[in-house]
């Protein structure tokens, strides 16, 4: 799962070069988790784990603490919650997970930036069944030794833990995120390089020069429209 994890890294870095977009995306999403649910992170799982990711992009606690009070305090501001699923330069393969207040605007601005570079719209279910949710914790400072012993200490299964670069990365079930991350915290581990729960590919393909360029340019704009929350795909990137 290296190459997997590598991508992973690339997106961090990519959306920490942007950081007011990230917040205004981040932004976005928090209000949502907090309007779908009760606006209490200790409560609310969903809001507990966009938090959690929202810290480890630096997200400034007075972004977080906002956007819930936006949410606490009535507003009438309603998103749905879209994935569009298409098709890029050789064979390459994108999910595009958005939260948009206009549904015909968004599909429109996804479809001609797919159209534009080189991609096109698939139907639902196109794609997707080539990916796996999953959770993804990235932790320094441990050895994988040490997280598989505390995970198995709190009776937890995960799919995979590897030691990448200098952290050790946990890959779990999608419905482990938050049982995993309480895992950690009651052994002490409250800072995460990595908290997400992702889409992983099954298998990833390398790209010849001309077409990483031009999926490289279509993976830049679909998350620079501002409804995009996240894209995932299987390209390894270099």
């Amino acid at each position: 799962m290296g190459r997997k994890w590598n991508n992973i890294k690339e997106k961090k870095a990519s959306k920490d070069a942007n950081t007011s977009r990230v917040y205004a995306k981040f932004g976005r999403e928090l209000y949502v988790a907090a309007k779908q649910g009760d606006p209490d992170p200790e409560t609310n799982q969903t809001l507990r784990m966009v938090i959690e990711r929202a810290k480890t992009y630096s997200v400034p606690k007075t972004i977080i603490d906002r956007a819930i009070e936006k949410a606490k305090g009535g507003s009438e501001e309603v998103y749905d919650e879209l994935r569009y699923e298409g098709f890029g330069p050789n064979g390459s393969m994108l999910i595009v997970d958005a939260l948009t207040n206009n549904v015909n605007r968004t599909v429109a601005e996804v479809r001609a930036v797919f159209k534009k570079n080189g991609g096109n719209l698939g139907v639902s279910g196109s794609v997707s069944f080539m990916f796996d949710a999953t959770a993804v914790f990235g932790i320094d400072g441990k050895s994988a030794d040490d997280v598989l012993e505390l995970l198995m200490e709190a009776d937890i299964d995960v799919r995979d833990v590897m030691e990448e670069e200098e952290s050790v990365i946990v890959y779990a079930e999608p419905d482990q995120f938050h049982s995993v991350q309480e895992a950690f915290k009651q052994a002490g581990i409250s800072e995460f390089s990595v908290a997400e729960l992702t889409m992983l590919p099954q298998s990833e393909i390398s790209l010849p020069e001309d077409g990483q360029v031009q999926f490289e340019k279509l993976l830049d704009a679909l998350e620079d429209l501002e409804d995009v929350q996240q894209v995932y795909h299987n390209v390894e990137l270099s």
